[in-house]
């Protein structure tokens, strides 16, 4: 069994509904013939060629090591990648305050300096096949969430709380992301 990553070039944001529309016409079209591109020599796994399209195969037990520096790739080329298996699309704007943030995912999937958009979007995957989703800035603090709406954020010490909905956890995270702390102060933490 495989996966499929998709990465092209794209002047600005593109929204999931339309990356999954480039992928799904990707896949209905003949493989390009002439040059690779030269980043598509360092994506990792099999590279297929099509017009403005670049498909990464890999297996799926190497697809979390594989993902992680294909998104990497692509954000150093100023490339737009999706994940049809996640439906999540990798943009390079709009990004958070803290350079080196990285997006990590009950799941498996590892992103450095995610998109604020990818933060949201994923946030929605909570569910029991991926049983986690946190901010990290390494040395420094930390936001996560796990089913149910269970927020903790560190920050030298521990706090946790329980928030109702699905909407306030994106508002928290897109607040942890930039900067803002405003999550901290209308929640009831222990």
């Amino acid at each position: 069994m495989s996966a499929e990553l998709m990465v092209w070039r794209e002047p600005e944001p593109i929204p999931r509904d339309r990356a999954r529309a480039a992928y799904l016409a990707t896949k209905k079209t003949r493989p390009a013939e002439g040059p690779v591109p030269a980043y598509a020599k360092e994506l990792p796994g099999q590279v297929t060629i099509f017009q403005d399209h670049v498909l990464v195969t890999m297996d799926m037990d190497s697809m979390d090591e594989m993902s992680t520096q294909v998104f990497a790739i692509a954000r150093a080329h100023g490339l737009a990648c999706y994940d049809p298996q996640r439906d999540l699309v990798h943009n390079l704007a709009p990004l958070g305050v803290y350079e080196g943030m990285q997006l990590h995912t009950g799941d498996g999937m590892i992103v450095t300096d995610p998109d604020l958009g990818l933060v949201r979007d994923t946030l929605a995957t909570l569910s029991p096949q991926n049983p986690f989703v946190a901010l990290v800035v390494f040395g420094h603090h930390f936001i996560q969430v796990a089913p149910g709406y269970e927020l903790e954020y560190k920050e030298g010490t521990l706090r946790s709380t329980m928030v109702d909905d699905l909407a306030e956890v994106q508002r928290a995270f897109h607040e942890y992301a930039t900067g803002a702390r405003d999550f901290l102060s209308r929640n009831v933490w222990t």
